[in-house]
Parts: structure tokens; C-alpha cells; sequence
């Protein structure tokens, strides 16, 4: 991990992104850390940007607080009730697999 006071983060925005491989940059003010830069791996832009989202974020501590106390469903109770059927993966793990959709669209 890097630190680097934002007094001092004058290089280019792509040269602390080349140290990223490295590690975390992280850039502070008065010592205390204000932004981030950090790896991101198998993710696409949409992903990124839903879950630094605050909005996001709080639904998701909501939730996460509502199944510690209330309890929930298993993934396997889920799937009956949606008519999934579980299906073998590429990697040898059990998932869910939506129902074949007919197709609606109108040929010509």
C-alpha cells in the first residue's frame, strides 16, 4: 500500500493507476484518508459503480441486519419457489438455471 498526502499527489492520475499492481494507493489529508485507489478485479463499470453507490450500499447493511433478525430463506427454498431448476456448472458446483422463456417475438 501506498500513502501519499494530496499536498504531494501531484504526478499524473496514470502514474499512481501504474502502482496500482502494488497495491492500494491511498491519498490523505492532514493525515487522515480521503480517496483510494485500488486493483479491481472481474468487474465491469456497472458493478463499480453500484456498489460504491451509498444508496446501494445502505439497502444492502439493511438487509443483511433484517436476515440476522428476522431469519430467511435457503437459496435451494428460493429456487423452488421461483421454478428454477438446478443444473451441474462448468465448474462442477450445483446452480440455478431460469426456465427456457418461449420466444414472443414476432417472425416476419
Amino acid at each position: 500500500m501506498r500513502i501519499v498526502d494530496k499536498k504531494q499527489a501531484t504526478a499524473a492520475l496514470s502514474e499512481f493507476a501504474d502502482d496500482i499492481g502494488k497495491g492500494t494507493v491511498v491519498v490523505t489529508s492532514k493525515g487522515r484518508p480521503i480517496a483510494a485507489l485500488v486493483p479491481i478485479e472481474n468487474a465491469d463499470i456497472e458493478t463499480v459503480s453500484v456498489s460504491t453507490t451509498r444508496d446501494f450500499v445502505d439497502l444492502i447493511e439493511r438487509s443483511r441486519s433484517r436476515q440476522t433478525l428476522e431469519g430467511g430463506i435457503s437459496s435451494k427454498e428460493m429456487r423452488q419457489r421461483l421454478g428454477l431448476k438446478e443444473v451441474a456448472s462448468p465448474m462442477g458446483r450445483r446452480s440455478a438455471r431460469a426456465p427456457a422463456k418461449k420466444d414472443r417475438s414476432k417472425k416476419r
